[in-house]
């Protein structure tokens, strides 16, 4: 109903309705497309505004939920986003401005080998994971945390894909252990380091992702390069980390690996598979918050299964925000593509609009706790 003939109708009522009623009905809530574009993470190339024209795009056009940095492009060999401190945190402010202050900032800042932050762009140095659990010095992983919250604050960084709570099952692991990614693998030296991790973040506002659900320590594979089996190798033991992080409260979101176990899901990697994700994440260990997809271009997916049938899988399991970090391999028209396929998804009766809706809502709640205005 418009608002006039509600007025209208309020009149002939006598009044006994509120005039709320005629501005909720002139204020619906966001549609479909806005609603699926909240649900992205998008990678881009560029390290200023006028080199950022597709991510712009993304941003005002479709409204993106959220991008993702990196200091190089894979393809190009090249700088992608990040030269030094001030330029970074004039294009963060820059996408910002552009989404009315409202956009989910996230990096890879784990520290050591995985760092994007690293000090030839003029950062101090970080530490692994591996290095912080043979010290088993909780103090000095708390300092150093504090002082990379801090930065990301400072450069506008609200959503940092760390800590990494896979346990060092497999020293060796291609990509967890062989880049001392785990702290340990004892998951209670683990949770203590993590949650130095965490704690130091939500101190700065800054959310933290606790990966790779449902732990990626033990496999002999590397999900970036395709099929990664864990049927033989992963232990119940992986899950410890996320349990004790969930029951305690400290977990906002959690990022799924594409790894592959038979006894769970004969069919699909984690980050496809309701039972990994809707079943075992939320039903069993309780978690309410974020589920994020890893990079939905690494070659675990991309080698077996198309775009459509991607997202359709991924939404159906219980993920609420889909990575395409667009490094791996660049799409600059992915946003619109994915968003395209969500409203069809959801037309043709495949993905629930009550599911998209969820996800929504959740992503809306990580926003407003790290200080954004919501979606």
């Amino acid at each position: 109903m418009r608002r006039r003939d509600c007025l209208k109708a309020l009149l002939l009522a006598g009044g006994l309705f509120s005039l709320s009623a005629c501005n909720d009905e002139a204020s619906p809530g966001p549609g479909l497309r806005e609603q699926a574009a909240q649900l992205l993470i998008v990678g881009f190339r560029g390290t200023d505004l006028g080199s950022s024209g597709a991510i712009l795009s993304d941003i005002r056009e479709h409204r993106i939920g959220g991008v993702i940095l990196f200091d190089r492009d894979v393809a190009l060999k090249s700088t992608r986003n990040i030269v030094n401190p001030e330029q970074l945190r004039a294009l963060v402010s820059g996408l910002q401005s552009a989404a009315g202050q409202r956009l989910l900032v996230a990096i890879d800042q784990e520290g050591g080998m995985v760092n994007r932050l690293k000090p030839v762009y003029g950062f101090a140095p970080t530490h692994t994971a591996r290095y912080f659990g043979e010290r088993n010095e909780v103090g000095a992983t708390l300092a150093e945390a504090e002082q990379t919250a801090a930065v990301l604050r400072y450069l506008g960084i609200n959503l940092n894909f760390a800590p990494v709570v896979d346990l060092d099952i497999n020293p060796d692991s291609p990509a967890i252990g062989r880049y001392q990614r785990s702290y340990s693998a004892d998951p209670n030296v683990v949770e203590r380091h993590a949650g130095a991790v965490i704690d130091a973040h939500r101190a700065q506002a800054v959310a933290t992702a606790l990966k790779h659900f449902p732990g990626h320590g033990s496999a002999t594979e590397d999900s970036h390069a395709g099929f990664t089996d864990v049927t033989n190798t992963w232990q119940a033991v992986e899950l410890e980390p996320y349990r004790r992080f969930i029951r305690d409260g400290r977990a906002r979101v959690v990022m799924s690996a594409h790894v592959f176990h038979a006894g769970i899901d004969p069919v699909y990697p984690a980050t496809l598979s309701p039972a990994f994700i809707d079943g075992l994440l939320r039903r069993e260990l309780g978690f309410d918050g974020v589920v994020v997809s890893d990079d939905m271009q690494m070659g675990a997916i991309t080698q077996y299964f198309g775009l459509e049938h991607t997202i359709e899988q991924a939404l159906n399991a219980g993920v609420d925000m889909l990575v395409f970090g667009n490094n791996l391999n660049y799409q600059p028209q992915v946003a619109g593509e994915a968003i395209d396929l969500i409203e069809k998804l959801v037309h043709e009766g495949r993905v629930a609009p009550e599911r998209v809706r969820q996800a929504y809502e959740r992503v809306c709640r990580l926003k407003r706790e790290v200080g954004l205005s919501g979606c």
